[in-house]
């Protein structure tokens, strides 16, 4: 993929082919979660992602985690991973359908070393595959397409996707949700 992509503020590469960006531009807001060795049977985490179009819920993706991760670090990171892959995917979309994004995605995860590990360059990660998702990561936070903020476990929409929540929580996120 060659070519210049036009965010508010940001320049990012891709198709030389497409048309202008042309309408106004949409924000794009994402909540990550993991839930760390949920399934009892052999201990695989759960990942949950709410992906915002403005204020509309357009993408939402709940799976369990092929590996099996040691610390709840590694089950955040992987999701976030997903997460940035499912972003620039979207952003790539967007731009092929000439819709301005305005600034980078705002991703709300509730874990503040993944956070930190995000944003820092000077992180050094043990395993391989988490350093593979750090770098993944790292290299969309500077190439300025998402920025990385802390959210409350308790505020946390994705929780939904990742938890069994009470009655009153998960009818609390669902009104968020579809308001």
């Amino acid at each position: 993929m060659t070519g210049k992509i036009f965010i508010v503020g940001h320049v990012k590469n891709y198709s030389p082919n497409a048309p202008p960006p042309r309408g106004l531009p949409v924000q794009i807001n994402a909540f990550v979660d993991a839930s760390h060795a949920r399934n009892r049977l052999n201990r695989c985490s759960h990942t949950g992602n709410l992906i915002y179009l403005n204020r509309s819920p357009t993408i939402w993706y709940s799976k369990a985690l092929k590996t099996i991760e040691t610390l709840t670090f590694g089950s955040e990171f992987v999701a976030l991973r997903l997460a940035t892959e499912i972003i620039r995917g979207l952003c790539y979309k967007l731009h092929m359908f000439c819709v301005p994004i305005n600034g980078p995605a705002n991703v709300l995860v509730d874990n503040d070393t993944v956070i930190k590990n995000a944003t820092i360059p000077s992180s050094i990660l043990q395993k391989k595959h988490n350093s593979m998702c750090y770098h993944y990561v790292r290299e969309s936070v500077a190439a300025g397409i998402m920025r990385i903020a802390f959210i409350p476990s308790s505020e946390n929409l994705a929780d939904m996707f990742t938890k069994l929540l009470g009655a009153t929580k998960l009818k609390s996120f669902a009104q968020r949700i579809l308001y």
